[in-house]
């Protein structure tokens, strides 16, 4: 089953969070319509958008590389897991860049995950120069690398986000996220449930090609995702 995710970032109140859910109820059937729905939104927001019909889950941002302890600030996977999270994206660009999270940080927020039944959403992806340097299969192979401790037989969700492609309105080429999906599901091919996305610069223009000639399983979609009408097209309801 494809699947859309919404990555909020650092938007959205409670109150414009429960707008949208108003808005995209309108447009997605009761149970999904055959697509798979998540909405990551900022963590205050996550209770006021759970959904009794199934149109779509809710996932979390972040979450914590501890259990639980004096760390403050932080959200620990248990949190989320009560709170209704199915998903949790880890990895993405953002933190490794902004909050230097790397890969030994990334192995304990992935156990964490499990021992909560969190799947999570690993997000792998170059720089535009490791991409000019001719490096980026190398990165992703490394980036990759980290999942070698996560049980093969547990549900995974990874993200091919592309740096030099997020929120800079270049997206990559199918041929460019195709040679990328080739890559990673060779790398993961011991998975039992894995599923590839593309994120970076997704648009409702875009995203038929990258479906099909890319052969993605679906979207990490960010700035495209706050408006309830643009994500909606590009999980394929509504008109395109």
């Amino acid at each position: 089953m494809n699947l859309f995710v919404a990555n909020w970032k650092m938007h959205m109140t409670r109150a414009e969070a429960r707008a949208f859910a108003v808005e995209l109820s309108r447009i997605v059937p009761p149970g999904g319509g055959g697509r798979e729905i998540v909405i990551a939104p900022p963590f205050t927001a996550l209770d006021a958008l759970g959904d009794a019909e199934g149109r779509w889950r809710i996932g979390a941002q972040n979450v914590a590389a501890d259990a639980k302890g004096a760390f403050t600030g932080e959200v620990c996977a248990k949190m989320l897991a009560e709170l209704g999270c199915r998903y949790v994206i880890v990895g993405h660009s953002e933190r490794r860049r902004l909050f230097n999270e790397g890969g030994a940080t990334l192995v304990r927020k992935l156990e964490r995950c499990r021992e909560e039944n969190l799947i999570p959403i690993y997000c792998v992806g170059e720089t535009e120069s490791e991409r000019d340097d001719g490096v980026g299969n190398q990165i992703l192979t490394d980036q990759a690398a980290t999942l070698a401790g996560d049980p093969p037989d547990a549900p995974l969700v990874v993200a091919y986000e592309p740096v030099w492609a997020i929120g800079t309105g270049r997206a990559a080429s199918p041929g460019d996220a195709a040679a990328a999906r080739t890559l990673l599901a060779k790398l993961l091919s011991a998975r039992r449930d894995l599923r590839i996305l593309y994120g970076g610069s997704v648009t409702a223009g875009n995203c038929r090609e990258m479906l099909e000639a890319a052969g993605m399983d679906g979207f990490l979609v960010g700035g495209a995702s706050l408006d309830p009408k643009g994500f909606a097209a590009i999980a394929g309801f509504g008109n395109m």
